[in-house]
């Protein structure tokens, strides 16, 4: 069977019935026809900001602000910080790093999980606000979210933050960067990571490719192979894809930090994560996978749906563990 016939059935065949009904709004996140291009991807993230709803940290008793953190060969990098109420010592850090292609997307855009995360498990968070591509291609975002770690780190004892207990996470593309900093951290052997926390990272530059369009039953909705395709090439742009910048590539998986790591049955990215997930289990790494069926990418924006408040649930329990966090 030809490469163009293996896409064109891609292209044709719907999933919308393998779809949680609840799920559906998620069909309207992009128009239709919609494609990235060089041109329309700044009014596109001026849209997306204006839809911005942040949360009340006042109301959960948490402190945001913002802090520059000092770049690494590159300029201070903007992040958001979210001290939960207390003086405690000992507590846990996060560091958050937002989704989006590689493309899209800042911090303020998770705030309202920061939040919570750090109102119920008394954690410290660092959110990165780093560069985009293409503007930034690699190293930039990579070397923004280690001057972050790195910024965690040097605050860690006026935060009253224990530096053994300092984990990383994000979605998407996000997922994809805590992939990329946990490999390069371990490398660099400067800030320890005790756990990452991957929702449907963002792994592999081949997903979507020719001759490698994958299970047609996958990424129909929200992020789908031609928005794949245009975000890593925006983001590689001229560098080789290996690793730390493309976690897919990496040969060595020994001693990366304990994973947590999510995908759902209808998202483009569900074989790469399988498929991390099983390398880093064979190189003895504690990783603990899930699942959800009848999801696709994004679904946990949905506002009201049973499998996305489940989510919330599954990721703050895991989160406390990965962060020896009683709830």
């Amino acid at each position: 069977m030809s490469t163009d016939l293996n896409l064109s059935t891609v292209l044709n065949l719907s999933t919308k019935h393998m779809l949680d009904s609840d799920l559906h709004p998620v069909i309207d996140f992009f128009p239709e026809g919609f494609m990235f291009t060089d041109d329309n991807l700044p009014d596109f993230r001026a849209s997306q900001e204006e839809l911005l709803v942040m949360g009340d940290p006042d109301s959960a008793g948490v402190t945001r602000e913002e802090i520059q953190a000092p770049g690494v060969n590159g300029p201070d990098v903007r992040c958001l910080l979210y001290k939960p109420a207390g003086d405690e010592a000992g507590r846990p850090g996060y560091l958050h790093i937002h989704g989006g292609g590689y493309i899209i997307g800042t911090a303020e855009g998770s705030d309202i999980q920061n939040i919570a995360i750090a109102a119920k498990l008394g954690a410290v968070v660092v959110s990165v606000d780093y560069r985009l591509a293409p503007e930034t291609p690699i190293p930039g975002p990579l070397e923004d979210c280690y001057a972050g770690l790195a910024w965690l780190h040097a605050h860690a004892e006026e935060l009253n933050v224990d530096p053994a207990r300092i984990a990383i996470g994000g979605e998407s593309a996000g997922g994809g960067l805590a992939a990329s900093l946990a490999i390069l951290a371990r490398d660099r052997g400067e800030y320890p990571i005790c756990h990452q926390h991957l929702t449907y990272p963002m792994l592999d530059n081949q997903t979507g490719a020719p001759g490698h369009e994958g299970d047609p039953l996958v990424g129909e909705f929200v992020w789908t192979r031609a928005f794949n395709q245009y975000g890593w090439k925006s983001y590689l742009g001229n560098a080789e894809p290996v690793a730390p910048q493309v976690p897919a590539r990496l040969e060595d998986f020994s001693d990366l930090p304990s994973t947590w790591l999510f995908t759902a049955a209808l998202d483009l990215f569900r074989d790469e994560n399988i498929a991390y997930a099983q390398k880093m289990l064979a190189a003895g790494v504690p990783t603990d996978f899930l699942l959800y069926p009848s999801a696709c990418h994004g679904f946990q924006m949905v506002p009201g749906a049973k499998s996305a408040e489940r989510f919330v649930e599954d990721h703050r329990a895991a989160l406390a563990r990965g962060l020896s966090v009683d709830i």
